[in-house]
């Protein structure tokens, strides 16, 4: 068994996932690299190992099933058992769900929420035989409360929400200790608003606050290791999912405006912009989008929130073990 920790990050070669393994790579970890696009993956080997990981690099779009199930074989034959598989891959279209094609929608399905069932399973098949593992999924504040122009990826994100939550209760019932858990990043500022298709008259613009990726990587590291049911990055989650349940009407009403404030502040979309929808952009844009102007570095309060709010799953285990073993129910 290999001495270090042994870790699978999917979408691995920008935004969050490169600054997850940067991430990992600071910690000596050994890292399996999931992505599409040669250049891009090469780069990030060059980080990981100038940063003292150990990197292995596998070309693979994880809407394939089978190349996911193949490439987590190769990861253990080559790097030892995976002690932690990050789900973070994933693709989007901007624009009306009735400008897109049924072939849009589905390959965004196809990508972030079928690409992340696709990797639970490879994962769980390996961690359950030995009975320890953690599997993290980049869920986002969409999965509550879904944002017009990005509906296919908002329904992507609901999905592998519902997903998680379904597997984690099998899995409590079954026994196994595994552990899920589920991070929601509110906007982050990543190559995603620059290669997602885009059939809208302007650029994606984030809705604010923005989060640089490397602050969404050190609360996602943390997760990792925490053991916590879910955990909420930025204001934009955590209000979302408070108005949703308090006034859904009203929390619709607020989306909406501030889309629109968001459109007023987008430039119009250049002629020859990048799409990484079905295809891979073979340009290394590195972690960060062509935000920092308006994204946070450093946030306390954010960092203080992300980690209160997992103590409520941590709480909730362990009312159930007392609760359990005072025989209240079984």
């Amino acid at each position: 068994m290999s001495a270090r920790e042994v870790v699978v990050i999917t979408g691995a070669s920008a935004g969050i996932g490169r600054a997850l393994a940067r991430r990992f790579a600071r910690e000596g970890a050994s890292i399996g690299l999931l992505a599409r696009g040669g250049l891009k993956l090469t780069a990030t080997v060059e980080e990981v190992e100038e940063l003292g990981g150990r990197a292995l690099a596998i070309e693979v779009d994880v809407a394939d099933p089978e190349a996911v199930e193949a490439a987590a074989t190769q990861i253990e034959e080559e790097l030892g058992p995976i002690d932690i598989w990050i789900n973070n891959a994933g693709v989007a279209v901007a624009g009306r769900i009735m400008d897109m094609s049924p072939d849009e929608i589905r390959r965004v399905s196809d990508v972030t929420y079928h690409g992340a069932a696709w990797g639970t399973r490879a994962a769980l098949a390996r961690m359950s035989e030995r009975g320890r593992g953690t599997i993290v999924q980049i869920g986002s504040g969409t999965a509550y409360q879904a944002v017009p122009m990005l509906t296919s990826y908002s329904a992507a994100k609901h999905a592998l929400r519902g997903f998680t939550n379904g597997l984690r209760a099998e899995l409590l019932h079954d026994g196994t200790d595994v552990h899920l858990t589920m991070v929601h990043p509110s906007a982050i500022n990543t190559p995603f608003y620059t290669w997602a298709r885009n059939l809208l008259p302007y650029r994606p613009v984030p809705l604010r606050p923005v989060y640089q990726p490397e602050l969404a990587a050190d609360i996602i590291y943390w997760a990792a290791h925490a053991r916590r049911r879910d955990v909420y990055l930025g204001w934009a989650t955590v209000g979302a999912i408070f108005v949703d349940q308090l006034a859904p009407g009203l929390a619709d009403r607020l989306l909406v405006r501030n889309v629109r404030m968001t459109e007023e502040r987008s430039e119009p979309a250049p002629p020859d912009q990048l799409d990484h929808l079905f295809d891979p952009v073979e340009v290394d844009l590195g972690a960060r989008g062509r935000f920092n102007h308006i994204s946070q570095s450093r946030a306390p309060l954010v960092r203080l929130v992300a980690r209160l709010s997992g103590i409520r799953g941590a709480l909730a285990d362990g009312l159930y073990d007392l609760l359990r073993g005072r025989r209240i129910w079984r």
